[in-house]
């Protein structure tokens, strides 16, 4: 809707954008995602695209669900965490493991990056999976709800495919 001047009632953009650091300051949102150790979506976030990657952390962990096993109670968190520079903060470090996860986060300036190399090309494998879902290339929605419903869906569809992939290798094993 516009006002009689022609100016937008709403913010352009909507909720959770913020300015691009790295795209001339548009606005934009950025995913935040928690995989386990084979690519599969645990937990799943939006924010604007100024907020940096640390701030995100507490609110993903706190987002992951409880997962059922067969034996003993359920897991509500993961024994470990792999994180790249950008989480190294004493605070996150402190805050883990008073919930009993081991952080496995690159020390800045002390520490390669190379060395988080195989966990993190299973990080950036899933954020490619999510990606390659056209409508969350680009945000069109101005409600972050729908946003981040679309970013949920795709995550569903990325477990069905390797739900589908792993019966078809059971069926073609027996």
């Amino acid at each position: 809707m516009c006002d009689r001047l022609g100016k937008h009632s709403r913010l352009k953009g909507g909720h959770l954008t913020g300015p691009n650091p790295t795209d001339r300051g548009k606005k934009g949102s950025k995913i935040h995602l928690i995989c386990e150790r084979t690519g599969l979506p645990i937990s799943l976030a939006i924010s604007g695209a100024n907020l940096h990657d640390s701030q995100a952390l507490e609110p993903l962990i706190r987002g992951i669900p409880p997962i059922r096993s067969r034996r003993g109670p359920r897991r509500s968190r993961p024994a470990k965490l792999h994180g790249d520079k950008g989480y190294d903060y004493d605070h996150l470090r402190r805050w883990l493991r008073e919930r009993g996860i081991v952080p496995r986060i690159a020390r800045r300036g002390i520490e390669s990056s190379q060395r988080l190399g195989s966990h993190r090309w299973v990080m950036e494998r899933t954020m490619s999976w999510l990606a390659g879902c056209r409508r969350l290339h680009r945000r069109y929605e101005r409600k972050a709800e729908h946003f981040l419903a679309f970013a949920g869906i795709s995550a569903a569809l990325i477990c069905l495919r390797r739900l589908v992939r792993a019966d078809a290798q059971n069926r073609s094993a027996s």
